[in-house]
């Protein structure tokens, strides 16, 4: 789905990536920060990280997506520039719709199956306690997740076999490597989404034209897409632009870490609002006993004089 990004810059400027010319950006106030303990606040990252991990290089001028050119600041040596001063603010507004999704129970989908990308996705995901695709993404697995399931109870059932004492008992050595072979072929592919029980709630993606197939299912399934925007990749396709590198390894490393860094925070969240929740909930019962309990008292007051009534108008009757 088209996503039309505020304050766009087609060159001109301050120059985002020379050194010598390097100022920290402008941060507007509809730039989104992370809030810390105290009251302060402290932006997703800077613009020195992005320069340093390489986030700003794209792609040669010979391969590009000419929808891109909004997140270009200029080319240098047949090297597209990526204009770091929009990823700033695109980083937060991904930082804060991840953080928020998870906080509200949602979870997110790490997808990157290049080479550069496959142990940042894993070590990440893992460290959020997401689900990762980081080997291959079998079609369908979104769209017919019916079917990915059984192919998961599969998986299980192999693990259990293999785990198991007598798991392999009465099969001959071909069976078993046989299984095994099969069994590690699934971990390979849908280990990373062994706990996955349902389709998630976003896609976080390293490279959107080689997940194209995972992209083309979320987008079908209306399921929103976070991604690192490269210069040659459709923006279209993106609910939550990131503009950068996506080939360089320590640029998918940072900008994965601020997903999961998100992601763990909207954990904690999750875990406040349901802690707050619970004493709520929990005071509503005291208050509640105690209501009762004052009640049973008036009602066991209201008894006993009314039994205290009936006995003196017994002796005053006696004594008649």
């Amino acid at each position: 789905m088209p996503f039309h990004p505020p304050g766009t810059r087609q060159g001109g400027g301050q120059n985002p990536c020379g050194a010598a010319g390097f100022r920290p950006p402008r941060r507007g106030p509809e730039t989104k920060r992370r809030e810390l303990q105290g009251g302060t606040t402290m932006a997703v990252v800077t613009m020195r990280e992005l320069l340093d991990a390489g986030v700003h290089f794209g792609h040669q001028t010979r391969r590009w997506n000419p929808k891109m050119r909004r997140f270009i600041f200029t080319d240098r040596n047949g090297i597209y520039i990526i204009d770091l001063q929009q990823t700033l603010t695109y980083i937060d507004e991904a930082y804060n719709f991840v953080k928020e999704t998870v906080a509200h129970g949602g979870n997110i989908l790490f997808v990157g199956t290049k080479k550069q990308a496959q142990e940042a996705v894993q070590t990440e995901a893992e460290r959020a306690g997401m689900p990762y695709v980081n080997h291959r993404w079998l079609g369908g697995m979104l769209t017919n997740f019916q079917t990915v399931s059984k192919r998961l109870g599969r998986m299980k059932e192999l693990q259990a076999m293999e785990e198991a004492e007598d798991g392999y008992r009465g099969r001959t050595k071909k069976e078993i490597l046989t299984l095994t072979r099969e069994r590690v072929k699934l971990e390979r592919v849908l280990g990373g989404i062994a706990d996955m029980t349902r389709t998630p709630s976003a896609l976080w993606v390293v490279d959107t034209t080689k997940e194209q197939i995972a992209v083309s299912e979320a987008n079908k399934l209306n399921i929103p897409v976070v991604a690192i925007l490269d210069t040659n990749c459709d923006p279209d396709e993106v609910a939550y632009p990131v503009p950068g590198n996506d080939d360089a390894i320590r640029s998918v490393n940072l900008l994965t870490k601020i997903i999961a860094e998100a992601a763990i925070e909207g954990k904690k969240e999750r875990e406040e609002r349901k802690r707050a929740a619970d004493q709520d909930a929990a005071g509503d019962t005291e208050a509640k006993q105690a209501e009762d309990q004052e009640k049973a008292a008036e009602q066991d007051a209201a008894q006993a004089g009314s039994e205290g009534s009936a006995e003196e108008k017994k002796a005053e009757a006696a004594d008649k």
